[in-house]
């Protein structure tokens, strides 16, 4: 802060833009990042919120789409402080804020993606195999989710791979500019389990429902979209650090490497319109909880396993 003593008021610093990037860019990214945060934050409040107050939604199926929207508010929040570090225009909370910015938005991102694989991979047994998921079961996939997400996001930290500054210089996430042997050796298993497996379970997942629901003739849902929106949201980003793997990611503008971390952070709010309010025995929860009407009660013909 600086005093100006003809006018007698305090000025705010002026720091100087990241570079590549005007005043227009960085408003235009903070603010998209404000409404990205914004709206997954609401959305998957409301769903965590409707899942507790309502007693009827506390079923192991929905379990798993209450850990997607944990994760899915972790995402929202750390789009939350890229988009006040934006409107800043400079990081303020150091190289250790970094790190611990880095890990947070990593872990719930993984997690992200995992739940997706996990609701599809438990869709296939009640449409496919009717069987109905055990809390057991479901509590188990949940803790290896955060567990197996936790221990690739803390690598990093370790020494296996590295956090530091988007090309915005307003968050922070995996570094992949340096493209080193460091990097590419953490990246293939790390992106192998955590994008690609994931990828493969929704795929033959969906495609067996999709094949049920056509013999039966009842649609019960989108099996096309849960995949399509996850591959939109986060392959450009999974793309970005595989070609940083084999070239040099520097050579491409700043703002074109931006554009895949804004896009990430659109997930929760997509996810949740896809497995919260696109989900019809969610979305009955969620308008009880609203309104005080009793949620129907959905009739199932699965069998116990």
């Amino acid at each position: 802060m600086t005093y100006n003593k003809e006018n007698g008021f305090k000025m705010v610093t002026s720091y100087p833009l990241p570079e590549g990037f005007t005043d227009m860019d960085v408003f235009g990214l903070g603010t998209a990042l404000l409404v990205e945060g914004l709206l997954g934050f609401l959305l998957n409040g409301l769903a965590i919120l409707s899942y507790f107050k309502v007693k009827e939604m506390r079923t192991p199926s929905n379990f798993l789409v209450l850990s997607l929207a944990a994760a899915d508010i972790g995402v929202s929040m750390n789009a939350f402080v890229a988009a006040f570090s934006s409107f800043l225009r400079y990081w303020p909370y150091g190289s250790e804020g970094c790190q611990t910015h880095g890990f947070q938005g990593f872990v719930t991102a993984l997690a992200s993606i995992s739940s997706c694989a996990a609701i599809a991979w438990d869709r296939y047994h009640k449409y496919c195999t009717r069987t109905k998921l055990q809390w057991s079961t479901a509590i188990t996939v949940a803790i290896v989710v955060w567990g197996f997400s936790a221990f690739w996001s803390a690598m990093p930290l370790l020494g296996w791979g590295e956090y530091d500054y988007e090309p915005l210089r307003t968050c922070c996430t995996l570094d992949y500019t340096k493209g080193d042997r460091n990097f590419i050796s953490y990246l293939l298993p790390m992106a192998f389990f955590n994008f690609v497996i994931p990828v493969f379970i929704m795929y033959t997942s969906y495609q067996s429902v999709a094949q049920k629901f056509k013999k039966t003739g009842q649609t019960k849902f989108s099996t096309g979209l849960p995949l399509k929106s996850l591959v939109i949201c986060w392959g450009p980003y999974s793309l970005l650090c595989l070609y940083a793997a084999v070239e040099d990611a520097t050579l491409i503008s700043p703002k074109l490497r931006m554009i895949p971390a804004v896009l990430a952070k659109t997930s929760p709010a997509i996810n949740a319109l896809i497995y919260s309010l696109g989900n019809e025995s969610y979305r009955g929860g969620i308008w009880q909880f609203l309104t005080g009407q009793k949620m129907e009660p959905v009739q199932t013909d699965n069998k116990t396993k």
